[in-house]
């Protein structure tokens, strides 16, 4: 019978204890590219969340039928296709979004967050734990690309989702809307995370081989 880590340490590492971005520095493509706009990062961070948790479950349903020789060929197939029906999906019902993002929606399938997850953890679990994992890890990466977002957006353009909040007699911070204003307000995050959570190590989050 299968073993796998209780729900909630599965949801406590997914969010904090090997949160993505703030714990492994990964998916830094997207930190860069849709952070600028709070509208951008909620359709990447829906496109992400879907991807990572289907492909995740999608790959522990066939774990036992899937060569080993060939499971990375598989991995990067399966998530090959849930980004192709997201991407289709935006184009049709939110195209202004869809070429804002641009190529960055088909760069998901090579995001590292989603195929470590499907190695690490979905591949050894059964297929509610490693959906499980895939909320929680999207999740936990959704939360600090907002909050990335907020601090470029309202720095940067004085807005949240396009809606005016400073004064006019504002003057924005053109740097923050820049790829370097990315780098500052993640490192930022991550100096502040480990500063005062008093924890600089992780704790890694497998099943079982089965």
């Amino acid at each position: 019978m299968e073993k796998s880590q209780p729900a909630a340490q599965i949801i406590k590492a997914g969010l904090w204890n090997e949160n993505p971005l703030l714990r492994h520095t990964l998916g830094i493509c997207s930190t860069l590219a849709v952070t600028n706009l709070m509208v951008n990062t909620l359709v990447m961070n829906i496109g992400l969340l879907f991807t990572l948790a289907m492909s995740c479950c999608t790959v522990s349903l066939l774990r036992h039928v899937t060569p080993d020789r060939i499971r990375m060929m598989a991995q990067t197939l399966i998530i090959s296709s849930y980004v192709i029906v997201f991407d289709i999906i935006i184009k049709a019902y939110l195209p202004e979004v869809s070429e804002a993002l641009g190529p960055y929606v088909g760069l998901i399938i090579t995001n590292c967050i989603i195929m470590g997850r499907c190695e690490a953890f979905a591949r050894s679990n059964p297929p509610l734990p490693a959906l499980l994992d895939g909320l929680a890890t999207g999740i936990g990466f959704s939360l600090v690309l907002f909050a990335i977002a907020f601090i470029r957006e309202l720095a940067g353009f004085g807005s949240l989702f396009g809606c005016r909040i400073m004064p006019a007699s504002f003057t924005p911070w053109t740097i923050m809307i820049m790829a370097p204003g990315a780098f500052f307000t993640l490192a930022l995050l991550v100096w502040l995370v480990r500063t005062f959570a008093g924890d600089n190590g992780t704790t890694q989050l497998q099943g079982p081989k089965t």
